[in-house]
């Protein structure tokens, strides 16, 4: 990887940590179902105008990451290859700490990760698209549903990297 792409995706992933942090954060005062209201607050705006902004990231992001053959590494199985994924989980089963080595249980955390920004970030675009409707309500809760993946997902990757650290002290 250049010099230029990890510092790319350096900068993308601290947008992605920014906004997916805000979102998070303020989503329990977010009260929108089929549309937005009419008295809605500085809160719900934020949450749709940041939210747009993190599916362009999101995108931007997801793209730098998989480009050049990188999708490989986070999505072996794609390639057919999931042997250092489930030699890792093995080693999980043996008190081993997986290593962060491409195609292995790391990158396919980090993997997930990415799939669950992009549908956080896609159904929500949808919802905003088609407010007011019986769709945008059921683009809701799957927005609602894939927002708590992706938080868990995230505690995984953040114990991952943490578990890492450990290994490289």
């Amino acid at each position: 990887m250049t010099l230029e792409r990890a510092a790319l995706q350096s900068r993308l992933h601290t947008a992605v940590v920014a906004l997916s942090a805000w979102l998070f954060v303020t989503s329990p005062w977010v009260s929108m179902l089929r549309r937005i209201p009419a008295g809605a607050g500085w809160l719900d705006w934020t949450h749709v105008a940041l939210g747009f902004a993190g599916l362009l990231v999101a995108l931007l992001y997801v793209r730098a990451c998989t480009r050049g053959g990188g999708w490989r590494s986070y999505f072996p199985w794609l390639a057919g290859d999931a042997r250092a994924a489930l030699r890792d989980v093995g080693g999980l089963f043996r008190g081993r700490l997986p290593s962060a080595e491409p195609g292995g249980l790391y990158a396919v955390v980090e993997g997930l990760l990415l799939l669950a920004l992009l549908v956080v970030a896609m159904t929500g675009a949808a919802w905003f698209v088609l407010q007011g409707s019986d769709a945008a309500v059921a683009f809701r809760g799957v927005h609602v549903v894939a927002a708590r993946v992706l938080l868990g997902l995230i505690a995984a990757h953040v114990l991952a990297v943490a578990s890492h650290l450990l290994e490289l002290a």
